[in-house]
């Protein structure tokens, strides 16, 4: 069994004060919801050994809230900086790790969110997958190469407005 940790990133400062969107941090709201996630993570066991992560700042910032043990094989790329779900899946099926952590932005990876579950969770903002919403589900294969459209089981649901 592989699982399969799906992030967006917490909710961003679109104040102006970034020279472009790349560079947009975390807002108030979004930092404590990021801390939030990670304390939500740990009380679930729920600890990723390997995370693919957006190298945008808010992404980045998100994955440092979250405060994850120091022992993690975690890679930044461009390539999952506003990617499509195709992309996504394909990041994803590229993984080595038995607890995978995704974290990217909308609406790639809302997208792969909603095509990767056999079936979606029953919560009413699963559709939206707005900031900070985190998908925990299961794939029943030894190797992500194996990682398909509707394969998954989804275990958990969560957005920072429930924590």
């Amino acid at each position: 069994m592989k699982r399969l940790i799906l992030m967006r990133h917490a909710k961003s400062d679109w104040s102006g004060g970034a020279g472009n969107d790349h560079d947009r941090p975390l807002n108030p709201r979004g930092r404590r919801a990021a801390t939030d996630l990670g304390d939500w993570l740990r009380a679930h066991d729920l600890i990723p050994d390997q995370v693919l992560c957006s190298s945008a700042e808010r992404t980045g910032e998100t994955l440092l809230r979250l405060n994850l043990p120091d022992n993690i094989d975690i890679t930044f790329t461009r390539t999952l900086y506003l990617a499509s779900h195709h992309t996504v899946l394909n990041a994803m099926r590229a993984a080595t790790g038995e607890v995978l952590l995704m974290l990217g932005h909308n609406p790639g990876t809302g997208i792969c969110a909603a095509e990767i579950v056999a079936k979606p969770p029953d919560h009413p903002k699963f559709v939206q997958f707005p900031s900070g919403a985190t998908l925990v589900a299961d794939f029943d294969i030894t190797d992500w190469c194996d990682a398909d459209w509707g394969k998954a089981n989804a275990r958990h649901f969560i957005v920072p407005r429930d924590l």
